[in-house]
């Protein structure tokens, strides 16, 4: 009996590949750079499976260039936006994603990125490096206190609530919002719920966790801005079109806020010459919240649990669209 075909778009760590290996005939992508969607075209044709990650677009023109035989689309990802998931269960196409693997490190960096913007770490690396540092200065640097002050998470769900853990034990008022109800889950974690402007104008720290979808696209623009505290410090570790990106640098230039740490952007990478890129009060990295080894390596692992279950006609620990109408669903 011929082995499946798999196609994966990037080299994932060796743990993802080895699983994938042992059930399919497998092919990977090289190199560091995504393959052009043209490419991808070509790829999918006649293969059984997909392991994707966020940076590809997987639509219903792909998913026809693949044909009949593809039955699985793996994504390496919480979210899946990329993806076009109504196509695929139109198409009968299982599509799976690596959920809550990675909360506890995304909660994690999210206050790394809170602590290194209210402290001005990056600044302060870049001062001693470029040789500046002469002596000590009791006016250098001067940054805001983390301890006793106010956090509002937009986004209530598994790593906003994982967030206002971690702010418990900096003694913080920790303020909510979110588009469901989450009174339950806010009153065991001593947040309060609110409205977003209520929130926004309240907190000295605002830190976003929302998916990606119509609603959120920009929910953080010029007029939100405005609402914050001038002393107020922005993070973004959930997905870049959350903030409208012009809209934040007026308002980082203007004074409306203190300052922004960002892990994602949009576009993503951010352009070269983006203005954000030359702002001291602005700290941006290249989308490694979940980047640690352990949780790279769980991820991989549950791609490829998901990729495999669906090449066997199998339900998918973690499917997006868990609605077909396969046997072992109902």
């Amino acid at each position: 009996m011929a082995r499946p075909k798999v196609f994966v778009t990037r080299m994932i760590p060796r743990i993802g590949l080895d699983i994938i290996s042992e059930t399919a005939d497998t092919e990977v992508w090289q190199d560091p750079m995504p393959p052009l969607y043209e490419t991808l075209l070509e790829k999918v044709k006649g293969v059984n499976g997909l392991l994707c990650l966020i940076t590809d677009k997987i639509d219903a023109y792909l998913m026809d260039a693949a044909g009949p035989s593809l039955k699985v689309i793996s994504q390496m990802a919480v979210g899946f936006d990329n993806v076009d998931v109504s196509s695929a269960t139109s198409r009968g196409i299982l599509v799976g994603h690596t959920p809550g693997i990675l909360t506890h490190t995304t909660a994690d960096f999210t206050f790394t990125l809170l602590l290194a913007a209210a402290r001005r770490v990056a600044e302060g690396d870049r001062y001693v490096k470029s040789g500046r540092w002469k002596t000590w200065d009791p006016t250098l640097l001067m940054g805001h206190d983390v301890y006793g002050a106010t956090l509002g998470i937009v986004g209530f769900g598994r790593i906003g609530q994982e967030v206002s853990k971690r702010a418990v034990g900096f003694n913080m008022r920790i303020l909510c919002y979110d588009h469901h109800s989450v009174e339950d889950a806010a009153s065991k974690l001593c947040a309060e719920p609110c409205p977003l402007d209520e929130l926004l104008a309240a907190s000295d720290f605002v830190s976003l966790h929302v998916p990606m979808t119509p609603e959120t696209y920009h929910l953080i623009g010029a007029r939100e801005l405005r609402v914050m505290k001038p002393t107020s410090i922005l993070i973004n570790a959930s997905r870049g079109p959350v903030v409208d990106l012009e809209a934040l640098h007026a308002a980082l230039v203007s004074g409306e806020i203190a300052y922004a740490a960002l892990d994602v952007t949009d576009p993503e990478p951010i352009s070269d010459d983006d203005p954000l890129l030359i702002l001291d009060n602005c700290l941006i990295v290249p989308h490694i919240a979940s980047s640690s080894i352990a949780t790279r390596e769980k991820m991989a692992g549950m791609a490829a649990d998901n990729l495999v279950a669906g090449l066997r006609g199998e339900a998918l620990p973690h499917a997006a669209n868990p609605e077909l109408n396969y046997p072992q669903l109902s």
